[in-house]
């Protein structure tokens, strides 16, 4: 999912069976060097690490990772906390999805295009709800 910072979600990629790595489904999604974010800043979390090798981007916020055994200095402890106070809000945006009840709970739809509409319509819903709450 790609969201915005005003939690306006603008992405959603179809849903994957079994197991399957955020970062791999944006490969997928969105083939590297292509220059799909090129003229964007991009916001993302410890699981996109190698973001930066494959894609052209504006500026990138990475969170820093704790490496074995050593601890994060304080600015990096800072600077993380700065990233996650911005990124918080696309969590915002997940959970305004699963406002609507059909997306919490376990569903038993063996037709993944039709659960792809369904998390596609309240994506949709989640953006129409919130533009018309704000006015």
């Amino acid at each position: 999912m790609i969201s915005t910072p005003d939690r306006v979600i603008r992405y959603v990629s179809e849903s994957y069976i079994g197991k399957a790595h955020d970062f791999s489904i944006l490969k997928a999604e969105f083939e590297p060097h292509k220059g799909w974010f090129k003229n964007h800043e991009v916001e993302i979390d410890l699981g996109y690490i190698g973001f930066e090798k494959n894609y052209e981007y504006k500026t990138i916020s990475i969170p820093h990772k704790k490496k074995k055994n050593t601890e994060l200095t304080e600015q990096q402890k800072q600077e993380n906390k700065a990233i996650s106070s911005t990124r918080v809000r696309v969590e915002h945006s997940i959970g305004g999805m699963k406002k609507f009840h059909i997306l919490k709970h376990k569903l038993r739809i063996r037709d993944y295009h039709l659960y792809n509409d369904i998390v596609g319509v309240c994506a949709g819903l989640w953006n129409f709800t919130k533009k018309h709450a704000t006015n």
